[in-house]
């Protein structure tokens, strides 16, 4: 092993690439901060939030894929440069260009959509019906069903629960109004629950906030119902920082 491979082999910080919104990346950030709560300071994880708010918009630029890519790829090379032992992207869109920021990058990136795959499958029998709840973004790249499609039934609202309220809620997370938000989405939860959707994933990261908000920690934690991806990625850094 070189001398560049064994200085980054023995940094000890999680690198969070964040602003995919901000509210989002606080949550993740959040996330991690609770499933410590109780210790000691010097026992909570060490990491860098990078709020790289100036990516751009990836729904409205899945087409200019170079774009977005090269804002990913400075922000993933910046985490790299400061001592990060891998990276955390708590935004789901965002793993759209997952292969090839793992291929340009030398520390490891957490694949969000895999771990929330990997968490179903633990929990749920092949075929299960399991609802997403999205961006049009999300939805369009696949980056779920390429991974539920193979042993489940992956299921989302139509077009007009999608655009009046999945839509309207990520955008009201974005705007601070959480309670406003969270009744905005019932009516896709009411939808994906009628179709007999055992699971439901939060498949945007300003939708746990959406449901979560009025909603304890330890609940949101032990839902039976929801699968939160910056959850199940916060979990999967803890485990990832600790080896």
């Amino acid at each position: 092993m070189n001398i560049e491979k064994l200085f980054y082999y023995f940094a000890l910080m999680i690198g969070i690439l964040g602003g995919m919104g901000t509210q989002a990346g606080l949550d993740f950030c959040t996330k991690l901060a609770k499933i410590n709560r109780g210790k000691a300071d010097q026992n909570y994880p060490l990491f860098i939030l990078y709020n790289k708010s100036s990516i751009p918009d990836r729904k409205k630029n899945l087409k200019k894929y170079k774009k977005v890519l090269n804002s990913l790829l400075e922000g993933c090379k910046f985490l790299q440069k400061n001592k990060c032992k891998f990276i955390s992207i708590p935004c789901n869109t965002a793993h759209y260009w997952y292969s090839d920021l793992k291929n340009k990058v030398k520390i490891p990136i957490l694949n969000m959509p895999e771990l929330v795959y990997k968490s179903a499958s633990r929990s749920c029998k092949k075929q299960t019906k399991i609802g997403l709840l999205a961006t049009d973004a999300t939805i369009k790249t696949k980056i779920y069903s390429n991974f539920f499609n193979k042993n489940f039934e992956l299921c989302v609202p139509p077009k007009n629960i999608q655009i009046n309220n999945v839509n309207k809620s990520i955008k009201l997370v974005k705007m601070g109004k959480t309670k406003e938000a969270e009744k905005a989405l019932k009516p896709a939860v009411k939808y994906l629950l009628k179709i007999n959707c055992k699971k439901i994933i939060l498949g945007c990261t300003e939708l746990p906030i959406a449901i979560f908000a009025y909603k304890s920690f330890k609940k949101a934690k032990l839902s039976k119902t929801f699968l939160d991806p910056n959850l199940i990625l916060a979990e999967a850094s803890m485990k990832y920082y600790k080896k």
